[in-house]
């Protein structure tokens, strides 16, 4: 069933467990609404940022969000989900669903959650999961919580980091499934000042919603950048190509911007957590194991890219790398294909020195950052480099000086795997210049 929400907002005592990317933007969304809101996080850093007005993730807009709920007291912070949700009318987990080994999501997190809160909720509250989880996961919350004066609601997010708080405010639609359909248009009636359209289905159908939706577009994603690969192959401008098929209107503009491959925290681990379910019930699903087989042999394709530009191999050669977070405008590395290029072009004996705007290059480093020569500028990272490879699209990185950038690499080459910069200018300055479907 789906309607136009009211736009109608009737105030509602709401708890969110998780200060994450999608709980924080959740938290605020709802406080701006007029809920009164209250936001647990037993990370003891991430609340006190919280508490002290900084932001613990980087997300356009979202500081002046918090900051305005703060200040009209309808969003306070706690690092206790029991004290959250006493006296919630609903309850949202938002905690995090990593990928397992097998491709499956680990709902280690969100069955703990729920057995934390399960004793102190009040009757009649309505538990929402906010979480991506797979098909009968408010099946599994239900039995964990084991009350049956508790209903558990699917309300999937479908919020792109770096425009979370737009996506939160202008939502496309909001989707919940429940089988109890007035506690669906319940929480349905929560989001109504966003006038979006409410979809209420059942909570299989609204857990397979988001899957299907993330699965779609990384095989957008994989089809853009297979036929970016075919375009250097004829001499086709894939950039003048992927316009041609904007305007269609059956296809649109979004997700034609081939790139290194996709990643971040939700396509790689959906698109593998549905084909695991498809293998689950004996169902091939060989058009998504084709992006996702697509998607690493894009990687390979970036990498053979700098290869080239260091006359054939990256051994013992210095490589600097602008950009390691999956995308522009979030200091999100999970699953970034950046990195993923990096540590490759590591184990084949290149040095890879690397900067992004969100890494400190000094302290101690992260895990995921081992083996990088981290730079606390990019001309610092170009210094003595063969080759530059631009992996995230941070707009800050077109009006660089590339003058400067020219006399302190020891070759004037760019691997551009975001096609960022403009071909023409930067060969006449005198790089050689390899782009995405792009001579």
């Amino acid at each position: 069933m789906t309607a136009r929400s009211d736009a109608r907002t009737t105030p509602h005592t709401v708890a969110v467990i998780g200060a994450g990317y999608v709980g924080l933007p959740t938290a605020a969304t709802l406080a701006h609404f007029g809920h009164s809101v209250v936001l647990a996080e037993h990370e003891r850093s991430r609340l006190a940022a919280l508490r002290s007005g900084r932001m613990p993730i980087v997300e356009s807009g979202l500081d002046e969000l918090v900051a305005e709920c703060v200040a009209s007291g309808t969003l306070s912070f706690t690092d206790s989900a029991v004290a959250a949700v006493s006296g919630a009318e609903f309850v949202f987990l938002c905690v995090p669903t990593p990928q397992s080994a097998d491709g499956s999501a680990d709902l280690s997190y969100v069955e703990a959650a729920a057995k934390e809160i399960a004793a102190a909720l009040d009757p009649g509250t309505v538990v929402v999961n906010k979480s991506t989880v797979p098909v009968g996961s408010a099946t599994m919350v239900e039995a964990v919580i084991g009350r049956p004066d508790i209903c558990v609601v699917s309300n999937p997010e479908f919020l792109r980091e770096g425009t979370a708080v737009l996506d939160s405010l202008n939502p496309d639609r909001i989707v919940v499934g429940a089988d109890d359909p007035q506690a669906a248009a319940k929480v349905g009636a929560l989001f109504a000042a966003t006038g979006a359209p409410l979809m209420v289905t059942d909570a299989t159908t609204s857990e397979t919603i988001k899957y299907a939706s993330n699965a779609f577009l990384a095989t957008k994603l994989s089809f853009v950048n297979a036929l970016a690969g075919l375009c250097e192959e004829v001499g086709a401008d894939a950039r003048d190509v992927l316009l041609g098929l904007g305007y269609d209107k059956r296809i649109g503009f979004e997700f034609l911007r081939p790139g290194p491959g996709w990643g971040g925290s939700c396509l790689p681990k959906d698109t593998r957590a549905l084909l695991h379910i498809a293998r689950g019930v004996g169902y091939d699903f060989a058009l998504l194991a084709g992006a996702i087989a697509s998607n690493d042999e894009q990687l390979s394709r970036v990498v053979s890219k700098v290869e080239v530009a260091c006359g054939g191999t990256v051994d013992g050669a210095t490589v600097a790398v602008w950009g390691l977070t999956f995308k522009a405008n979030t200091d999100d590395r999970r699953d970034s294909p950046s990195l993923q290029i990096c540590h490759r072009l590591g184990e084949l004996g290149a040095t890879v020195q690397a900067f992004d705007p969100t890494v400190e290059a000094e302290g101690e480093q992260p895990d995921d950052l081992l083996g990088l020569e981290l730079r606390a500028d990019p001309y610092e990272a170009a210094t003595g480099a063969r080759a530059l490879v631009v992996l995230t699209e941070w707009d800050e990185f077109r009006w660089l000086d590339f003058s400067r950038v020219l006399a302190i690499m020891d070759e004037p080459c760019i691997v551009d795997a975001r096609n960022l910069l403009d071909p023409a200018a930067v060969r006449r300055m005198g790089f050689r210049y390899s782009g995405i479907g792009r001579q």
